[in-house]
C-alpha cells in the first residue's frame, strides 16, 4: 500500500468501536434528577460510532435479589466505597437485566438495519435488513459486500467474518452508576467527626469549646458549590463469533420481505448476549472547576468528565476496547525534516506524557479481503503538548486547551504517514 494510499484510506473514515451509553438513576437522590437530565444531553464519546438502542436510564429499583434486604445496586455513598465482591454483583446483575430485555438483539439489529416499510410502525411482514451501515463503518465497497452472494465464495465468506470481527463483535455498552458528594455531605461528616472529638474535649477539660467547634464546621457546608460525581462505570460487550454469524445469516438474514424469518430474529432471547468485561471507578475530590456555572451545567461538567475519564482507563485495562485513532498531521520544517506528529487525542483519552503508542498500518489481504494491522512505529506524547480535550476545558482556559491535537516524537520503527493509525499500548492483532 503507497503513502497516498494510506492517506485516501482516510483520517476521518477509519474503523471505530461502537458504543451505547446508559445509566443507573437513583430516584431516592436529592441530586438524582439533575444526573439524569444532564446525563441525557452527553453525546456520545467522539472517538467511537453511536450504537444507542433506545434504552438510556436504568431506574435502581428495578434490581432485585442484588442486596440482601432490598432492591437496587449496592450503591456508592459518601463516606464508604464499593468492595470488589458488591461491585461483581451489580455487574453481573446489570448483564442479566440487560440479556433480560433482549438488548443483544437490538444491538444486532441496528447494525443490519431491520426496518419496515411502514415507518410508523414496525411491520413484520414488509420487514427487511440490510448492511448499508456495516458498509458505511467497515470502509467497504457497497457493491462488493453483498451478504447472498458473499455467503457463496471464499473472498466473500472471509468478507464477512471481518466484518464480524472488526465491527459487530467490538460493539459496547456502558453503563455508568453515578451518585455524588457535595459541601454538605463533607461537613455534615466533618461536623460529627468534631462533634465526637469536641464531646471527648469537654469531657477531660471541661466547658464548651468542643460543642462550639463541632458547630462552626457545620456552617461550612453551602449546598452545591462542592458537587463532585463519583462513578462506577460497567463495561459489557457485544457477544458475535463466527457460530452465532453462521446462524444469523441462515436462520434469520433477509433483504426481501420474509415475516418468518423476522419474527424468529426478534422473537430469539437466546442467541445475541452481552457480556460483562470490565469495570472502573472515577473519583478525583480535588478536581477544581474555575467558571462560574448553573447547576445544571455543573453536574453536567461533572458526568461528562467522569464518563470520559473512566472510558479512557478502560481503554488500557480491556484490549478490545481500545481506542483507534489516525495520525491528524506530519509536521515537516521548510526542508522537509519531521519536526513532530498530531493526532486527536489528549487529556480525555487518558494521554500522559508516560504513554506510548503504537503506530499501524492497517492493511486489506487481497486474496481473503480481511484486514489486519502491521506495526510501523512508536510514538511517546511531547512534554507539554498534551492536548486539553476535556469537556469545557477551553472555557476553564485549562493548561493545553489551545492546542488542536497533541504532538508526539517518534522514539523507534519506520515512516509514519498521515492516516495510519495510533493504538496506546501493547495489541494482540498487531503483527510486528
Amino acid at each position: 500500500m503507497s503513502a497516498q494510499d494510506v492517506v485516501n484510506d482516510g483520517i476521518q473514515r477509519y474503523r471505530r468501536n461502537a458504543i451505547a451509553t446508559m445509566m443507573v438513576h437513583h430516584s431516592e437522590d436529592e441530586f438524582g434528577k439533575d444526573i439524569k437530565d444532564a446525563y441525557l444531553e452527553i453525546p456520545t464519546p467522539d472517538k467511537y460510532d453511536n450504537h444507542d438502542v433506545g434504552l438510556k436510564v436504568l431506574e435502581s429499583e428495578w434490581f432485585s435479589g442484588v442486596k440482601p434486604k432490598e432492591k437496587g445496586l449496592y450503591k456508592a455513598v459518601y463516606g464508604k466505597n464499593l468492595s470488589n465482591a458488591e461491585i461483581e454483583r451489580n455487574g453481573i446483575a446489570l448483564e442479566n437485566f440487560l440479556n433480560k430485555t433482549n438488548i443483544g438483539m437490538y444491538m444486532v439489529a441496528k447494525w443490519f438495519n431491520l426496518s419496515s416499510q411502514d415507518s410508523s410502525e414496525f411491520n413484520y411482514s414488509t420487514a427487511t435488513f440490510n448492511t448499508e451501515l456495516i458498509q458505511q463503518r467497515g470502509l467497504y465497497d457497497a457493491t462488493a459486500f453483498d451478504v447472498d452472494m458473499a455467503r457463496h465464495t471464499i473472498r466473500g465468506d472471509a468478507m464477512l467474518a471481518d466484518a464480524g470481527e472488526e465491527l459487530i463483535s467490538q460493539s459496547f455498552i456502558i453503563v455508568n452508576d453515578m451518585t455524588y458528594v457535595t459541601a454538605e455531605q463533607k461537613a455534615a461528616a466533618a461536623k460529627a467527626a468534631l462533634a465526637v472529638l469536641g464531646g471527648i474535649a469537654d469531657a477531660f477539660l471541661g466547658g464548651s469549646s468542643g460543642r462550639q467547634l463541632a458547630s462552626t464546621a457545620g456552617a461550612i457546608a453551602d449546598s452545591f458549590t462542592g458537587f463532585k460525581v463519583r462513578n462506577h462505570s460497567y463495561l459489557f460487550q457485544l457477544q458475535w463469533n463466527d457460530s452465532i454469524a453462521a446462524v444469523f445469516y441462515k436462520d434469520y438474514y433477509t433483504e426481501t420481505p420474509d415475516e418468518e424469518k423476522i419474527r424468529s430474529f426478534i422473537q430469539n432471547d437466546s442467541l445475541f448476549k452481552i457480556k460483562y468485561v470490565a469495570h472502573e471507578y472515577e473519583y478525583d475530590e480535588n478536581s477544581v472547576l474555575k467558571g462560574k456555572y448553573d447547576r445544571h451545567d455543573l453536574v453536567k461538567i461533572n458526568c461528562t468528565r467522569s464518563q470520559d475519564k473512566n472510558i479512557s482507563q478502560l481503554q488500557v485495562k480491556y484490549e478490545d476496547f481500545k481506542l483507534k485513532t489516525p495520525v491528524y498531521q506530519v509536521v515537516r520544517n521548510e526542508k522537509g525534516k519531521v519536526l513532530y506528529y498530531k493526532a486527536k487525542v489528549g487529556l480525555k483519552d487518558g494521554v500522559k506524557p508516560t504513554s506510548k503508542f503504537q503506530v499501524v498500518q492497517r492493511i486489506i489481504d487481497p486474496k481473503t479481503n480481511k484486514s489486519r494491522y502491521k506495526y510501523v512505529a512508536t510514538l511517546k506524547p511531547i512534554k507539554g503538548k498534551i492536548w486539553d480535550n476535556r469537556y469545557m476545558a477551553t472555557e476553564e482556559h485549562e493548561e493545553g486547551s489551545e492546542l488542536d491535537a497533541t504532538q508526539f516524537k517518534k522514539s523507534s520503527g519506520g515512516e509514519i504517514y498521515e492516516g495510519m493509525l495510533i493504538i496506546e499500548g501493547k495489541y494482540s492483532k498487531v503483527e510486528q
